[in-house]
């Protein structure tokens, strides 16, 4: 195999890979208050002894805040545990990071 040859490869491998790669946007408030204090919540019976209650978290709509209910879900993997997502402050407002599974 020629050099040439090598280094087209190569590129073609690295950008057939990185086309997998899809990064969501963050939701990035800028200049609003604060989020509102979290609901307290009452969750209803649990489906099935796997499910994990997913609490409610204040989401961003256009121009204010909305309030997105908790609801129950089952762990990606046995042994995984959910890590809830949060408003971070940031430089000139907020950035909301999702909550995601994670190995215990």
């Amino acid at each position: 195999m020629t050099m040439k040859t090598y280094r087209m490869l190569a590129t073609s491998a690295v950008a057939l890979l990185l086309t997998g790669c899809v990064v969501a946007q963050p939701v990035v408030v800028r200049r609003p208050p604060p989020p509102p204090p979290l609901r307290v919540e009452i969750a209803p019976v649990a489906p099935s002894p796997a499910h994990v209650w997913i609490a409610g978290h204040w989401g961003w709509h256009r121009d204010h805040y909305v309030w997105v209910p908790g609801h129950w879900e089952v762990p990606a993997s046995p042994g995984y545990v959910w890590v809830p997502g949060g408003w971070m402050p940031r430089e000139g407002g907020y950035v909301w990071v999702e909550g995601h599974w994670r190995t215990r």
